[in-house]
């Protein structure tokens, strides 16, 4: 099977269609990069690959005791029938979704200088790289929401059946965060100091979203404004689905799937177009 070679003559393909084909030759590399990234976190801890459990949990037990005991918060309009853990419930979701974006916003521009020695030395397929981020990331996630379902189970019962619409959710935020990891990949080759600022719009991204405090609390010429922050629509709907015990709204949620594709693609038609340099300036 024949990968794409950095010293090739010929230029390395760019359509959405080489991105899910190489995706799918790669499959096995990606899989062992991704776990190689999920253990790595945890070498040399006593707990281990536990913490991925443990660390939600943690969260989870803080943002309860937080805003259900010391500010007797509730969320906008739902109090009926409100236990005292449901602001933390319906905050973790939001938070779930904004580390796994941030993950992507944070990590990728130091990708591909962490890994000079397989850019220099070695015939590598660099597009893989930022699967083991977005895979790590959504590992974690998973974790974070099957401990959210459990602490939903045990605090208000079970959640409802259109819990099941949460992948076909979390499916265009992860083709927005791969999109994103592979441009800023590519662009931090070039500015380095884009490292420098990611932090900063990881933390825009989080308070520009319906994170901690419900959308309808906003002025109406406000809100559709925070619909162009990637994390709105899909927090909006992971909440009508977990608590609501609604369908996701499909229309929209369609809308910005096509979104979402057009950011994947562009993202690795900039890596590919720009990868031929990154010998060149490392």
């Amino acid at each position: 099977m024949s990968t794409p070679s950095l010293n090739s003559h010929a230029p390395p393909p760019l359509g959405p269609l080489s991105l899910v084909l190489g995706a799918w030759r790669q499959r096995g590399l990606i899989r062992r990069l991704v776990w190689r990234e999920v253990v790595g976190r945890y070498r040399g801890s006593v707990a281990g690959l536990a913490w991925s459990m443990l660390h939600p949990l943690l969260m989870l037990a803080v943002y309860t005791f937080v805003f259900s005991v010391v500010f007797q918060a509730r969320w906008g309009e739902l109090q009926v029938g409100q236990t005292r853990a449901h602001f933390a419930l319906v905050l973790f979701v939001g938070v779930v979704m904004h580390g796994l974006l941030s993950e992507a916003v944070v990590r990728a521009p130091g990708l591909i200088l962490g890994n000079r020695n397989l850019v220099k030395k070695v015939v590598f397929p660099l597009e893989t790289l930022p699967w083991s981020v977005i895979g790590a990331a959504l590992f974690h996630a998973a974790v974070s929401m099957v401990m959210l379902l459990l602490a939903i189970w045990a605090l208000e019962g079970p959640p409802p059946l259109t819990a099941l619409w949460l992948p076909v959710i979390f499916l265009p935020l992860v083709a927005i965060a791969l999109g994103v990891t592979w441009a800023l990949a590519a662009l931090g080759v070039f500015l380095r100091d884009i490292a420098q600022i990611t932090g900063v719009i990881s933390a825009v991204l989080l308070f520009m979203a319906p994170v901690f405090y419900p959308l309808e609390t906003l002025p109406d010429t406000f809100r559709p404004w925070f619909y162009v922050n990637p994390l709105t629509l899909p927090i909006e709907q992971a909440r009508a689905v977990l608590f609501a015990g609604q369908a996701p709204e499909l229309a929209a949620l369609g809308r910005y799937s096509a979104v979402a594709a057009l950011v994947a693609a562009s993202g690795y038609a900039l890596f590919q177009k720009t990868r031929r340099g990154f010998a060149d300036v490392l």
